[in-house]
């Protein structure tokens, strides 16, 4: 699938945090990338290999563990990396993203997010997260899986590009072929999500047994993405149509308990559903604001940097307007601008599988 961008503000990623990461999820991975592994690795190693010599003895996973959590270090010193509203863009970048959370009526803001500009310092590359937590521990679980999962995500990454070397040609036959692109990231994504589940399941001090996170999360590099997304926020392409009219294109599911393959997913773990008293149904922001509403928004803002609080702003309007009485659940959103508003009027297209 090819998607021309829009030339006003050349594409954007949009979520809104909703419902869970905690318990035994099945991350959904679409997506493809492209990988240019070379500056990245000749970087990462030599971080990793420093950092074997200062650390002596000390096991080589673990090293590239701290490498890559250096790397978030120096992301956030630079200004590279966002976990609190507002903007992030790049120096030479052609990508921006602005962020907005606004708590709702549910007690504390459970939502958190992280954009990483220059992800592993590729300049081509950004990492999108959100995370919308519930639960009495929901706030702290959600926290913990936004600390965890950047780093974590690069360094299996790089792990499982050493052990498979990136094969580019789909000629190949595939017993022949090493790992394409979307298998490095898709196995990348489920060590990753399996290590996190296993890091709060073994937790001293945050029960996740009764609390747990939605996670959404995006890698973009070049004209290419992949996402993975466990629970139910929710993932937004705009793209231009035939007759020049702008479209939004849903990239993910919202996995509600009422869907028929949760509800049986659910069941066959000895799962059960049920609603609180106070809230009979599975209402979320999605369900006052539609696609088409989000990207008309985004589109009309007068700045991209606004773009994330004017959205956010509509929805709870929206919520006040038709789900009078209802607590009002927190509200978050990532918009990220694939291109400056100065790029050529022909961008390349996004590619997705």
């Amino acid at each position: 699938m090819e998607c021309k961008l829009p030339e006003a503000f050349e594409s954007i990623y949009l979520s809104f945090a909703c419902r869970s990461f905690a318990g035994k999820r099945t991350s959904r991975i679409p997506g493809e990338t492209v990988v240019k592994m070379v500056q990245f690795s000749s970087l990462f190693n030599g971080l990793a290999k420093s950092m074997l010599i200062k650390n002596g003895k000390k096991d080589k996973i673990d090293v590239g563990r701290e490498t890559a959590a250096a790397l978030a270090k120096e992301a956030r010193k630079n200004e590279l990396m966002l976990s609190s509203p507002g903007i992030v863009n790049g120096e030479g970048s052609n990508s921006l993203a602005s962020v907005f959370s606004k708590r709702g009526q549910k007690g504390m803001n459970q939502d958190c997010f992280v954009v990483w500009e220059e992800f592993g310092c590729q300049e081509d590359m950004i990492f999108c997260g959100i995370f919308d937590g519930h639960g009495p521990w929901g706030h702290t679980v959600a926290k913990r899986v936004r600390k965890l999962m950047p780093s974590s995500l690069l360094c299996n990454w790089q792990e499982i590009l050493a052990l498979n070397p990136l094969d580019l040609d789909s000629e190949k036959e595939p017993d022949t072929r090493s790992l394409g692109p979307f298998d490095v990231w898709k196995q990348a994504n489920l060590k990753t999500f399996s290590a996190i589940d296993q890091d709060l399941e073994q937790h001293p001090i945050i029960d996740s047994f009764h609390s747990g996170t939605t996670v959404l999360t995006i890698v973009r590099q070049g004209v290419l993405i992949v996402m993975a997304n466990i629970g139910d926020s929710r993932a937004i392409l705009g793209t231009i149509s035939d007759d020049g009219s702008l479209v939004p294109v849903q990239l993910t599911v919202d996995l509600k308990p009422n869907l028929p393959q949760e509800i049986e997913r659910i069941t066959q773990r000895k799962g059960r559903i049920s609603s609180s008293e106070d809230e009979s149904g599975v209402y979320r922001v999605w369900d006052v604001i539609s696609n088409q509403q989000a990207m008309d928004i985004v589109s009309s803002s007068p700045g991209r940097e606004e773009s994330s609080k004017r959205l956010v702003a509509h929805a709870v309007r929206a919520w006040k307007r038709k789900r009078p009485g209802l607590a009002m659940d927190d509200v978050s959103a990532i918009c990220l601008f694939f291109h400056s508003s100065s790029s050529s009027p022909s961008p390349d297209p996004i590619k997705l599988q």
